[in-house]
């Protein structure tokens, strides 16, 4: 069973309201779900690439999951978000 870690792509941020007179923070909306091993001897840390071979530096880490067949590696409300190739890596 391997440890993987749940990686977010995230879009360019965007201002959280359209207004330019209210002042507000940045708002950054997942563009693809992927999926990465831990880094070596760092369970709790990414590695260097996702399973399908994009860079995880500029990524948001999510939660760290185990493989193991029966549920999904990825949170749910992701679902339609998720890298298909990343996804096929995991099922093989």
């Amino acid at each position: 069973m391997s440890t993987i870690v749940v990686v977010y792509e995230l879009d360019k941020p965007v201002p959280a309201r359209p207004s330019p007179e209210i002042q507000g923070g940045e708002e950054r909306h997942v563009r693809k779900v992927h999926a990465a091993p831990t880094a070596p001897g760092e369970p709790a840390a990414t590695g260097p690439r996702t399973l399908c071979g994009k860079d995880t530096f500029a990524m948001e880490t999510g939660p760290s999951t185990a493989e193991d067949g029966g549920t999904p590696w990825y949170p749910a409300q992701y679902a339609s978000v998720v890298c298909p190739d990343c996804d096929a890596v995991i099922e093989t």
